[in-house]
């Protein structure tokens, strides 16, 4: 259980922050920008629960769904924050790693809200709802998080794990699932129009 008893401990003031295996690193390394990222990303799914309307119960399952992903997010977290060193001593408690069960349960949610939408037309632009407005940030938020986390895996003697990177994938997908699933399921998402405004 994680117990946080003192917010701030003034050991990042020459601006390192501590690894989850006592490393200390710049706070600009990849690996602090990844998992920071994750963590924005994390912030944009609150949002999108305040936009929820409590009392609106066709929306139950799709608040348990960001729920879960905003738990799974802070696996990521910490996922990202124990680096993978090969030859190391196995540790006495074995990481938080993601895990393909929880990357197939994203797969199958995209399909659940997928078969229920208006076919895709064109491109289209974040809004309609605040809703989903929200869900649109924290997708693209989330697309940032994976442009990073790739760069962290092709960084020399750094690993991500295939599950974190398709996880981090996956999420974007089911986020622009979810954010046309509640334009009424499509019906109100707003097209993009190719070169409507040009002269």
């Amino acid at each position: 259980m994680v117990k946080l008893n003192k917010i701030y401990t003034k050991t990042g003031d020459k601006g390192t922050t501590g690894l989850a295996s006592g490393d200390r690193v710049a706070k600009h390394n990849i690996r602090i920008a990844s998992y920071g990222t994750v963590d924005e990303t994390n912030a944009a799914l609150g949002l999108a629960i305040i936009a929820l309307e409590p009392s609106d119960e066709k929306y139950d399952d799709l608040k348990a769904m960001i729920l879960r992903i905003q738990n799974d997010l802070f696996d990521l977290g910490a996922d990202l924050a124990t680096p993978e060193i090969p030859g190391a001593p196995e540790p006495e408690y074995p990481p938080l790693r993601i895990t393909a069960e929880q990357v197939t349960r994203l797969e199958n949610e995209i399909d659940q809200l997928n078969e229920e939408l208006e076919p895709l037309r064109s491109f289209v632009l974040p809004g309609g709802t605040a809703l989903a407005a929200y869900l649109h940030l924290a997708r693209t938020v989330s697309r940032r998080a994976e442009r990073l986390m790739v760069e962290l895996s092709e960084t020399e003697n750094e690993i991500v794990s295939t599950e974190a990177l398709q996880y981090i994938n996956r999420l974007s997908d089911l986020l622009f699932v979810m954010s046309r699933y509640v334009n009424d399921k499509g019906k109100t998402d707003i097209l993009w129009t190719p070169g409507q405004n040009r002269s």
